[in-house]
């Protein structure tokens, strides 16, 4: 009885997740002219498809890097690690790449600074069970996070591949996900970037390695009327000045599939 349970289960997580890719020719060639090696993904969660370019590492997985502030931030918040988005967290007191991430803040300040002592701060709040728990509920990438409470998003063993980024935005941005639908808006709250007339841009970037070679990320949705577009793009940055290029590409792949 286990086993069909079990083959049930696979089969329908098969097809809830059996999206079609359609390659699209014009973020190829923003890519391709922009000499990034990379991918974009987008989402469309009314249409079911997956749109974008360089499907191979769309569904490979990498360290999310800051990225993970997101389901970071819904995880200290559902479990009351914090009680809101601008309760004031420690930074430590030690000196830091930036100038800016020396000092206490909350998760608002935070996630748009990219601060991570402060994060750091927060998972050591969680702490290791919690924090498995409740990516388990989320269902992020493989789910692994070690033994170090405030460095596995950052050197692994936590990966995840834009695809299911996308996924997990989707939720995110249509309330859908295991939490209080409280915490889901107040940290769609904190991630909000632009409006417009009739839409709304969400997104977080993230760089592992940071300031050195490594992966960057851009990560978010676009809500339009009532409908909802998850992307995730990353790519190799093999020096820090390709770091703009993560919203830049990200904008120009939006704005070539007419989402903005």
């Amino acid at each position: 009885m286990k086993q069909l349970l079990a083959v049930v289960f696979v089969l329908f997580t098969f097809r809830a997740y059996a999206v079609g890719w359609e390659e699209s020719d014009k973020v190829a060639a923003i890519f391709k002219g922009s000499g990034v090696n990379g991918t974009f993904v987008l989402y469309d969660v009314t249409a079911q498809r997956l749109i974008g370019y360089g499907k191979a590492r769309a569904e490979t997985r990498f360290v999310p890097a800051s990225t993970f502030k997101v389901p970071h931030s819904l995880i200290g918040l559902s479990v009351g690690a914090v009680e809101s988005v601008d309760e004031v967290l420690p930074y430590g007191g030690h000196p830091q790449p930036f100038k800016t991430w020396e000092k206490d803040m909350g998760l608002r300040d935070a996630i748009t600074l990219s601060n991570v002592p402060i994060y750091q701060s927060l998972a050591r709040r969680i702490g290791l069970t919690r924090m498995s728990e409740n990516l388990s509920r989320l269902d992020f990438g493989n789910g692994e996070i070690g033994t170090s409470i405030d460095t596995f998003w950052l050197n692994g063993p936590l990966k995840i591949s834009a695809v299911e980024q996308t996924r997990f935005l989707a939720k995110l941005a249509q309330g859908a996900l295991p939490f209080p639908r409280s915490v889901q808006k107040s940290v769609r709250e904190i991630v909000l970037m632009e409006r417009g007339e009739n839409w709304a841009l969400y997104g977080k970037t993230g760089w592992e390695n940071a300031p050195n070679r490594g992966i960057g990320w851009w990560i978010g949705w676009v809500q339009k009327g009532d409908r909802v577009y998850a992307f995730a793009l990353n790519m190799d940055i093999q020096q820090a000045t390709d770091a703009k290029k993560r919203v830049e590409l990200g904008k120009a792949s939006l704005k070539a599939l007419g989402i903005l």
